[in-house]
């Protein structure tokens, strides 16, 4: 198994309706460098706790594209036309292998696309290239010029 190695730790929202799902999902996350990892059932219940000025911003979503209510392809798109919610990476994770489903959520801009059953490499790797992107592209604050 490939390990996950983060920079500072994870806090993830998991975006899964199936328990059974979720608790694998979690198991094999608290495994790796996560601080906190917050599950919500479908899509409405993510956006709520997104906008919630009481909740931390989630450092990575993983999300299943098949849910009530909202389902995760409605979600991706409202993520990535939300000017506040658009920089946190997203990483499908979904029992579809549909082609028009992964072509979708790569024009909804998703950052990784995982099939279940997962493969823990593959979704590691996933996560691990995501935080790598951060790393390289981390802008610096601006400093001060120098005072004569």
């Amino acid at each position: 198994m490939v390990p996950l190695i983060a920079r500072h730790g994870y806090d993830i929202l998991l975006v899964e309706d199936d328990a059974a799902d979720a608790v694998l999902i979690q198991e094999a996350l608290s495994e790796r460098d996560t601080r906190a990892i917050t599950r919500v059932p479908d899509g409405v219940a993510a956006l709520e706790y997104l906008r919630d000025p009481s909740t931390t911003t989630p450092d990575l979503i993983v999300l299943d594209l098949n849910m009530p209510r909202m389902s995760g392809r409605e979600l991706l798109h409202v993520l990535k036309n939300d000017e506040e919610l658009k920089a946190i990476p997203v990483v499908v994770l979904t029992t579809s292998g549909a082609p028009e489903d992964v072509a979708a959520s790569y024009r909804n801009h998703s950052n990784a696309y995982v099939t279940k059953p997962m493969n823990l490499d593959d979704f590691a790797r996933a996560v691990r290239s995501i935080d790598a992107f951060f790393l390289e592209t981390a802008t610096l604050p601006e400093q001060s010029p120098p005072r004569d």
